[in-house]
C-alpha cells in the first residue's frame, strides 16, 4: 500500500461564530485521487482551504508527507508541493494566455524550463494553444479555468487540490478540464478533487469522502460513494462520523458572515474515518 501523503486528524474550523468543520479525519495515499463530496455548505471548500493554509484550523492536525503543516502559511505549504487551485479563475486578465503561463513558469521552474512547460500545458489544453495570443480577460469562464490548471504543469506538484472546477461550465468544457486532470495525474501528482458533480469526480477517483454538516459522513472506495451519498442526502444523517446532538448546524449557514459564494463557502483569498473524541474538544 502506498504511504499516506496527506493526513487529517480531528480537524475543526470556524468563521467567527460559525463552526464549519467538526473533527474531520481522513488519509490520502500518495499517487491516488480522492473525491471530496457533499452538498452545499457541507464544509468541502473549507476543508480544502485548511489543508492549504488559506483558512486556520481551530483544532486537530494536518500532516503532509509526514510533516505537521497545521496552520502553516499558505506560501510555505505551496513550496512543500501542496498546491491549491481554488474555485474561481485566478488569471491576470490584462495579459495574454501565453504571458500568464510564462510568468508562472519562470517563477516556478526558471527560464530554462519555460519552453518545456509551455509544451506540456498546450498538450494538456489544446484550446489554450489556439488562443495563446488572446487576452486572458476575453476567454470564456471555462477557458480561464483551464488556464489556472495549466499553470501547475510547469513543475507538477506532489499534491494538487482542485475546488469546484466544473462549476457553471458547459459539459464539453468540463470534459476538457477533466482531461487536464488526467494529464496532471499521469505526471505523478496526487489529487484531491472537491466537486458537486458526483459522477465526474468518481469516474476519476480511487477514494471518496462524503461530508455532511461539517463532519465525515462516509469514506471508502469511490465505487461505493454514489450509493452512500444517496442515503446521506436522503436522510440528512451523518454515518459513522461521531455526530453530536445539539451541535450548531454549520451546513445551514454560510461559512462566514456576509455573502457566501456559489458553493456555500467564502471566496478564496487568492490564488478518515468518522470524527472521534478529538472533535469534541475543538
Amino acid at each position: 500500500m502506498s504511504p499516506m501523503l496527506l493526513e487529517a486528524e480531528g480537524l475543526c474550523a470556524s468563521y467567527g461564530s460559525y463552526r464549519a468543520l467538526f473533527g474531520v479525519s481522513l488519509a490520502l495515499p500518495e499517487g491516488s485521487v480522492m473525491a471530496l463530496l457533499g452538498s452545499n455548505g457541507a464544509g468541502k471548500s473549507t476543508l480544502a482551504r485548511v489543508f492549504t493554509g488559506l483558512v486556520a484550523s481551530t483544532g486537530g492536525t494536518v500532516r503532509f508527507a509526514g510533516c505537521d503543516i497545521t496552520n502553516l502559511p499558505a506560501w510555505r505549504i505551496a513550496r512543500m508541493g501542496l498546491v491549491h487551485v481554488p474555485e474561481g479563475r485566478g488569471v491576470f486578465g490584462s495579459l495574454s494566455v501565453e504571458e500568464n503561463l510564462v510568468l508562472s513558469f519562470r517563477r516556478r521552474a526558471g527560464r530554462s524550463e519555460v519552453s518545456t512547460a509551455l509544451e506540456r500545458a498546450y498538450g494538456a489544453f489544446p484550446v489554450l494553444a489556439e488562443r495563446r495570443r488572446q487576452q486572458a480577460a476575453t476567454l470564456s469562464g471555462g477557458q480561464q479555468r483551464m488556464l489556472s490548471l495549466a499553470k501547475v504543469l510547469a513543475v507538477p506538484p506532489r499534491l494538487l487540490v482542485v475546488d469546484e472546477l466544473s462549476l457553471g461550465l458547459a459539459p464539453v468544457i468540463v470534459d476538457a478540464v477533466y482531461d487536464g486532470l488526467v494529464a496532471i495525474r499521469s505526471n505523478g501528482t496526487t489529487l484531491l478533487v472537491v466537486e458537486q458533480q458526483v459522477d465526474r469526480a468518481l469516474a476519476l477517483a480511487d477514494l471518496a469522502v462524503v461530508l455532511a454538516k461539517g463532519a465525515v459522513a462516509w469514506q471508502g472506495p469511490a465505487a461505493g460513494a454514489a450509493t452512500a451519498m444517496e442515503g446521506i442526502l436522503g436522510t440528512g444523517s451523518v454515518v459513522d462520523a461521531g455526530s453530536r446532538p445539539g451541535q450548531p448546524d454549520s451546513a445551514g449557514q454560510p461559512d462566514r458572515p456576509g455573502r457566501p459564494d456559489s458553493a456555500g463557502q467564502p471566496d478564496s483569498v487568492g490564488t478518515g474515518e468518522g470524527a472521534g473524541e478529538m472533535g469534541r474538544s475543538c
